[in-house]
C-alpha cells in the first residue's frame, strides 16, 4: 500500500485472509479489503457480493426430509422456526454459467467479472475473476501450471496457501477439465445438457476412486414428456455421448447402455438444478456501486432485477417441495445455496419454497401453467386450492356503483376461483381439513370487505359470478370495462417507454395522468396494475424533477401492493427503496421509518447477508443517519 500497488496489496491480503484462523481476524482483513477498493477505486473486482463467504453462520434448526400424501418427499422442521433463521447451506453437486454470462460473469463464482480477467490457461474459453476461482474450478492440475517456473520457496508456499485453502472445499473435480481440448461444444449445446455432462464425468472420477458413486438420487419428469421432447432427448444424449467420448477419452465409451443414463440425467437437471441469480439495479445504481455516492438529491427509482447467471444441482437443496405461498427463502452468495425461514414455522410443518411466481406476483391460471410447463406436476399448494384475496383481487375489477367498493371478476378469474374449490373436492386425504381452511380463510375482515357475498353461500360450494359485484350485487358491462382498460394501459405504457428513453415531456405525461383517472375508475383499488401505474407515473415525475409528486404515486403503490402481499414480504423491499431514496432526496424525515421497515424485510429474507446483496441499504442507513444527526437544515435542498 505505501508504494501505492493497490491491486497487489488487495491480493496479498486475500492470500492472508485464507491463512487467518479466527473469524474476527478475517473480518478485519475483510475490512481493510474493502476499505482499499472504496477510497482507491481499484479495478480489482472487490464488492460486496464478490468477497468470500467467510462468515460462520450455519443452520440454526434442525430439519428433516417427510413423505407427504399429496407431495411425495419433502422438508420439514423438527422444531419451531423463527422468523430469519437460516436452515440450509449447501455447495452445489455440479454448476455451469448460462451462455449469456460467459462473458460478463466468473465461470465458477458467477460474480461480475473484473477488468482483469483470468483465462483458463488450457483453452482460454472460460473466464475467471481470480486465481482462487480458476483454482477451484481446474483442480490439481491447474495448481501445477500456476506454480510452474516459480522460485521453489514462492512454489511452496503458494501451494500451502492454496492446497490449504481448498483442501475442504466441495469441488473436489476440474468442472470443465473434460471439455478443455479446444472444441467448442459447450458453447453449443445447451447449459443443462452440459450440466448433465458434468455431473456424468464427476459420477465416473467417483467411481474410479472408488468413491461414493451411486445414482443421484433425484426426480425426473420422462414419462410425462410429450413424444417430441423424448426425441429431442434422445438426440442430446447421443449428441454429448459422442463430445465427452472425444474429449473425456476411453473412459466414456461409445455404448448405447450410456444413452439411457444421460437421458435421465438432463432431465433430472430440468427439474431439480436451480437458477442462480445475482441482484441487478439499472444505470443509476451501477453508478453508485462502482462510486460508493450518489449526488445529493438523486433518487433511485429504478427496478431491482433478479438477473439468472448460472445453473447448478443441490442435492439436499433439491428435497424443499414447491408452494405458491412459501415459508422459505433461497438466495446464493457466490455460488452457494443459503435457505431462511420467512415466517414462523411449528414444529412438523412443511418448509417449501417457491419454484416460480408467487400468489400476488401472477394470477392463479399463470402459476399453474408456469409449473406444469416446467416441473410436470399440478399445484396444490394453499394459495391454489383456497380462495385468497391476493387471486382475488388481481386482476379485479371497480364496481360500477361509485359508492361501492365492491369486487367484479371476469369470466376467467371466476373461473379460476371455482376450480380451486373443484381441486379441493378431489384431495380425499385432507378433504375436511382443507375445507375448514378454507371457510377459515374466507372469513377475514379483507375478503368481507370487497367480497362479502361470498359469506352467504354454501360452505361446500361458492358460487362466484363473473360481472357481478360480490358486494352489492350489481351487474357490470365487462365489454366496456375492458376497452377503457385496453386504451388506458397503452397510454401509460408509452410514459414508461419514454421515461427508459429519457424523453418523457409534458404532454406525453398530462396524457397518461387523464387516462391513469379513468383507469381507476375501473380497476378495483387493489388491483396489482394500479400498483404498477403509479410505479411507472413515479419514475416520471422524478426523472422530470417532481419528486413529490413522485413520492405521492411511489407511496400509493406501496399502500397496494401492503394489501396483496402484507406488510413483510419481500417485494415491498425494493419499492420502500425507491420510497425512501424520494423521501431523503427532499429532506423528508420519515425516511428513517422507511429504512427500517426496508431493513426489517431484507434482514427476515437474508439475515446477515442484507447488506452483502443490497449494498445499496447501507448508503440510505448512512443518509439517515446523517439527516437525523445534522437536522433538516443542514441538508443541501
Amino acid at each position: 500500500m505505501s508504494l501505492l500497488n493497490y491491486e497487489e496489496s488487495i491480493s496479498d491480503l486475500r492470500v492472508a485472509m485464507k491463512m487467518e484462523g479466527s473469524l474476527s481476524g478475517k473480518r478485519q482483513i475483510e475490512s481493510d479489503i474493502e476499505l482499499i477498493a472504496n477510497e482507491h477505486g481499484t479495478s480489482a473486482g472487490i464488492g460486496v457480493q464478490n468477497l468470500p463467504l467467510i462468515d460462520d453462520e450455519l443452520p440454526q434448526s434442525k430439519i428433516q426430509c417427510v413423505t407427504t400424501p399429496t407431495k411425495g418427499r419433502g422438508m420439514a422442521s423438527l422444531s419451531d422456526i423463527p422468523p430469519a433463521s437460516l436452515l440450509h447451506r449447501e455447495e452445489p453437486y455440479a454448476a455451469i454459467i448460462l451462455k449469456k454470462c460467459r462473458e460478463t460473469h466468473c465461470h465458477f463464482c458467477f460474480n461480475e467479472l473484473p477488468a482483469d480477467t483470468v483465462p483458463c490457461p488450457m483453452c482460454s474459453m472460460p473466464l475467471y475473476c481470480s486465481d482462487d476461482c480458476l483454482l477451484q474450478a481446474r483442480g490439481e492440475m491447474s495448481r501445477k501450471c500456476l506454480t510452474h517456473n516459480k522460485t521453489d520457496d514462492l512454489q511452496r508456499c503458494f501451494s500451502e496457501v492454496t492446497l490449504q485453502s481448498h483442501s475442504n472445499s466441495e469441488v473436489k473435480f476440474t468442472e470443465h477439465g473434460h471439455e478443455c481440448h479446444g472444441v467448442n461444444w459447450p458453447t453449443v449445446l445447451p447449459s443443462e445438457v452440459v450440466l448433465a455432462g458434468r455431473i456424468l464425468v464427476k459420477l465416473l472420477e467417483l467411481k474410479e476412486h472408488s468413491r461414493n458413486a451411486k445414482e443421484l438420487d433425484l426426480s425426473h419428469n420422462y414419462g410425462e414428456l410429450l413424444p417430441e421432447g423424448k426425441v429431442e432427448l434422445h438426440v442430446y444424449s447421443i449428441v454429448l455421448l459422442y463430445c465427452l467420448h472425444y474429449s473425456y477419452g476411453p473412459k466414456v465409451e461409445l455404448d448405447g447402455a450410456y444413452i439411457p443414463k444421460i437421458i435421465v440425467l438432463i432431465c433430472q437437471v430440468k427439474i431439480n438444478s436451480m437458477a442462480i441469480v445475482r441482484m441487478k439495479y439499472q444505470d443509476k445504481y451501477q453508478r453508485f456501486y462502482q462510486q460508493s455516492n450518489l449526488p445529493p438529491g438523486d433518487a433511485v427509482t429504478s427496478h431491482l432485477e433478479q438477473v439468472r447467471v448460472g445453473q447448478a444441482v443441490y442435492l439436499s437443496g433439491s428435497l424443499f417441495n414447491h408452494s405458491c405461498v412459501p415459508n422459505i427463502h433461497a438466495y446464493f452468495i457466490s455460488r452457494t445455496l443459503l435457505i431462511r425461514a420467512t415466517e414462523f414455522v411449528h414444529t412438523g410443518n412443511p418448509l417449501e419454497l417457491s419454484y416460480g411466481p408467487e400468489v400476488g406476483q401472477s394470477g392463479y391460471r399463470q402459476r399453474l401453467q408456469f409449473i406444469r410447463d416446467n416441473y410436470s406436476f399440478k399445484c396444490q399448494c394453499n394459495g391454489c386450492t383456497l380462495v385468497n384475496f391476493p387471486d382475488l383481487v388481481f386482476d379485479g375489477f371497480h364496481c360500477a356503483s361509485s359508492d361501492c367498493r365492491g369486487l367484479v371478476l371476469d369470466p376467467s378469474t371466476a373461473e379460476s376461483e371455482r376450480n380451486k374449490t373443484r381441486q379441493l373436492q378431489r384431495i380425499p386425504e385432507a378433504n375436511v381439513l382443507m375445507r375448514r381452511s378454507q371457510v377459515d380463510e374466507l372469513k377475514n375482515d379483507a375478503i368481507k370487505d370487497i367480497a362479502s357475498l361470498l359469506f352467504k353461500q354454501s360452505s361446500n360450494s361458492f358460487k362466484i359470478q363473473s360481472g357481478c359485484c360480490l358486494k352489492c350485487g350489481s351487474a357490470n358491462d365487462l365489454k366496456s370495462v375492458h376497452d377503457k382498460v385496453q386504451v388506458t394501459e397503452a397510454a401509460i405504457q408509452s410514459l414508461q417507454v419514454a421515461v427508459h428513453s429519457n424523453k418523457v415531456h409534458d404532454v406525453c405525461l398530462s396524457d397518461a395522468l387523464c387516462h391513469f383517472e379513468v383507469l381507476k375508475t375501473v380497476l378495483h383499488p387493489y388491483n396489482k396494475k394500479l400498483a404498477q401505474a403509479h410505479d411507472i407515473l413515479a419514475e416520471a415525475f422524478c426523472s422530470d424533477g417532481q419528486t413529490q409528486r413522485a413520492l405521492d404515486h411511489c407511496f400509493m403503490s406501496i399502500e397496494i401492493l401492503k394489501k396483496i402481499y402484507g406488510d413483510g414480504h419481500i417485494a415491498l423491499g425494493n419499492e420502500l427503496m425507491k420510497l425512501s431514496s424520494l423521501q431523503l432526496a427532499i429532506n423528508d424525515t420519515h425516511a428513517a421509518d422507511t429504512v427500517n421497515q426496508m431493513d426489517t424485510i431484507f434482514s427476515n429474507y437474508y439475515g446477515r447477508h442484507a447488506d452483502r446483496m443490497f449494498p445499496y441499504l447501507e448508503h440510505l442507513k448512512g443518509e439517515v443517519h446523517s439527516l437525523s444527526s445534522y437536522g433538516k437544515a443542514d441538508f443541501p435542498s
